[in-house]
């Protein structure tokens, strides 16, 4: 069921003086209220810091309506291919299904008479209406999936005769049946659908593969040769080509009626097509065989709800994390985002980093772990009351499937995102809060306001956008506990910032991992083809492991030559449940160059937390000059006694038993607290843990070795 009230805002981030524009729907129209909050603490957990929303004036009020999702890619030509009404005629496409799905439409027509064919495992089926009448094929002969079929419909005006095909590629399975209709000239088409039909409102979507769909004049009974008309060339009258604008929205007709094409939220290009040889594995290379489209009933690129109100943020708004209060007779939401200060005017010598790249790739996750206990402490502690396990409208995560069983590789932020909310609980952590992501980096924002350290809140988006320009005001800039997807502008940009003087700590785990495209054209998208090596929710088909938006090469930055060890000393290294341990510190946590960071510390840190009960948790990060550590890299502490769920991570194995390093595969189950300097004076700390910034906490305050530790830290890096 769909949230009461619910909806998102135009950027994720804003600066003084600039707009933000929100989109919101309720369930059932009605009056509605927005205020602003300022977000500290995002934490619901009784024993923790609990919600801390402070009120900010800002109160509007507005009368809300319904606005519909309208999930679904697919694909809209415009216009006549410029069949005569009594000219023999013939649609196709070639088409793959990849799982045992319900019939749903690969092509249609529209205005006039029409016709539409779909396709599902039990064969291809099509209706034509002509004169008022609607008849009806099925070939009843299965489409076995992976296999790419040839997919027709002809008819011939003055006879009457119909004729629904399937034929295969180098398999059993064609099948061709016939019926009668009206003998009479068939009205011309307004528009053609691929993927879909009814253009004005899209249903009965396509998942799956869609390639080479043409229209000619010619009655074709039989199909011997999939990949090649049998009919003379000068039949066509509109043939698209799907391998042409692949980084684009737009597809081109090669025929004669020159009716170029739009797609409409976000399918898949850059895919593998009947005609892939496996000789290219690169789009950019062999254009002609990645002539397909991958469509899903499940895409979304954008709601596109009518702004219901706008925000101008002050000139004198304090940079930091802020949310839109939504609440309606039936409910309430909160529609989070961040306010920069004003463009080269930093109001602190501390910047926060979010991995706004990183909620957005895991922007509703449906983890299926929403279970009544889930449920229970939920209510309790008067957490985020919806979940993507419950609410589908607004598409799922990079981390989910496709009905198809195909990864979801396209991510959107203009969609409500269940996950990015203030009170959002991820898992039932019997040890602590269970968060992760946005609300999980609220940890480090309160314990920066508890401690009295002045900072900033910059974004992923804004660092793409902006580069080192963004970060050179800042003495420290600070990463949260999950800093995972990066452009290459993003890498750029830290690692100049590093070089120049600027000093860095990355307070998480699993960091600068996923390799990620961006387009500058709608930048609201992202990209990740989960291709070779890593810990993967899914794999990426063979061949598609270049991104659709920028032509290059995705999967972990670390097979493109550029490990997070490189930036920041520590990669990934090992992954368990949600559960944590403590680091003890190293013999090299004594010397006087170190011992500043370790004042007032013990020697065992971080055996407590909100995350997992432990500061050294759930994904770890180590030290390996191998991938990069820098030379003078000083590793201070590590982590002891990994619980027993925890497992190496895939790329550090050559085998069950040995390791890239030649190290013990149990041995690579720790994490690293890492310093270095670099020439340029700037300097980084990592702590190689997700689960860290969870022990800012100590059971009872913003306190405790932890803590300490960061302060000590953060204050010198900062001159504070």
């Amino acid at each position: 069921m769909l949230p009461p009230i619910t909806g998102y805002l135009d950027r994720l981030s804003r600066r003084p003086g600039e707009r933000i524009t929100a989109h919101v729907s309720l369930r059932e129209p009605g009056p509605c209220r927005a205020r602003l909050v300022r977000v500290v603490s995002a934490d619901p957990n009784p024993a923790g810091p609990g919600l801390d929303l402070q009120p900010v004036p800002f109160d509007h009020a507005f009368e809300g309506e319904h606005q519909p999702v309208r999930l679904g890619s697919w694909g809209l030509v415009q216009g006549d291919p410029g069949l005569e009404p009594h000219e023999p005629r013939c649609w196709a496409v070639l088409v793959q299904l990849l799982a045992d799905l319900p019939a749903a439409t690969v092509l249609a027509t529209e205005g006039g008479d029409g016709v539409v064919i779909r396709a599902a495992a039990d064969g291809a089926e099509a209706e034509i209406a002509i004169a008022g009448v609607t008849t009806r094929l099925r070939t009843a002969v299965p489409m076995r999936a992976a296999i790419w079929y040839r997919v027709w419909l002809s008819h011939d005006p003055v006879t009457g005769r119909v004729v629904l095909g399937q034929a295969p590629f180098g398999a059993a399975g064609g099948a061709a049946v016939s019926a009668s209709v009206p003998a009479a000239d068939m009205a011309r088409c307004s528009a053609m659908t691929f993927a879909a039909r009814d253009a004005a409102a899209p249903r009965d979507h396509f998942t799956g593969k869609l390639e080479d769909p043409l229209v000619a004049a010619a009655f074709i009974e039989s199909w011997p040769e999939p990949q090649h008309l049998p009919a003379s060339a000068g039949s066509l009258r509109a043939r698209w080509n799907f391998s042409v604008g692949i980084a684009s929205d737009a597809f081109s007709d090669t025929g004669a009626a020159g009716l170029h094409g739009t797609l409409f939220n976000m399918p898949v290009r850059g895919a593998v097509g009947a005609a892939w040889t496996g000789r290219e594995t690169c789009w950019r290379h062999a254009p002609d065989e990645y002539a397909a489209i991958h469509f899903h009933a499940d895409d979304l690129e954008d709601c596109g709800w009518k702004p219901s109100f706008t925000f101008d943020v002050p000139r004198d708004m304090r940079s930091g994390a802020y949310a839109f209060h939504l609440t309606c007779d039936g409910g309430e939401d909160w529609l989070p985002f961040y306010v920069l200060p004003r463009r080269g005017e930093a109001q602190a010598p501390v910047a926060f980093l979010a991995s706004t790249f990183t909620y957005q790739a895991y922007a509703n996750h449906a983890r299926g772990n929403a279970d009544a206990a889930y449920k229970a402490r939920a209510v309790a502690w008067g957490a985020y009351p919806h979940n993507p396990d419950d609410v589908h409208a607004f598409g799922h995560s990079t981390y989910n499937r496709h009905p198809d069983g195909s990864g979801i590789s396209l991510s959107s932020r203009l969609r409500p995102i269940l996950t990015m909310r203030p009170g959002f609980l991820t898992f039932n952590d019997p040890k602590g809060s269970g968060l992760r992501h946005y609300p999980a980096d609220s940890h480090l924002l309160a314990w920066l306001e508890a401690r009295g350290i002045d900072f900033d809140v910059i974004t992923d988006e804004d660092l793409d956008d902006e580069g080192t320009s963004l970060l050179s005001p800042y003495s420290v800039v600070l990463t949260g506990s999950h800093p995972e997807y990066h452009t290459e502008r993003m890498l750029d940009a830290l690692t100049a910032y590093r070089d120049r003087g600027g000093r860095l700590c990355y307070l998480g785990g699993n960091g600068f991992y996923w390799r990620i495209a961006r387009d500058p054209a709608r930048p609201h998208i992202i990209e990740i083809r989960r291709a070779e090596g890593g810990i993967r929710a899914w794999a990426a088909e063979a061949g598609e492991y270049y991104h659709q938006i920028d032509g290059a090469l995705g999967g972990l930055w670390r097979r493109n030559r550029r490990p997070p060890q490189a930036l920041v000393g520590v990669g990934f290294s090992a992954q368990g449940l949600f559960e944590g341990t403590f680091y003890r510190r190293l013999p090299a946590s004594e010397d006087p160059r170190h011992a500043w960071i370790f004042e007032g510390v013990p020697e065992v840190i971080g055996d407590y937390g909100l995350s997992g009960g432990g500061a050294a948790g759930f994904e770890l990060d180590r030290a390996d000059p191998r991938l990069g550590t820098p030379p003078d890299t000083v590793i201070l502490a590590r982590s002891e006694q990994p619980p027993a769920s925890f497992v190496t991570v895939p790329e550090e194995l050559l085998s069950h038993i040995a390791t890239v390093t030649g190290e013990s595969p149990e041995a690579l189950k720790r994490a690293e607290i890492v310093f270095f300097e670099v020439p340029g004076g700037g300097a980084v700390f990592a702590v190689g843990s997700i689960t860290f910034c969870g022990s800012l906490w100590n059971g009872t305050a913003f306190d405790g070795p932890v803590s300490r530790m960061l302060e000590n830290v953060v204050r010198r890096f900062a001159g504070l």
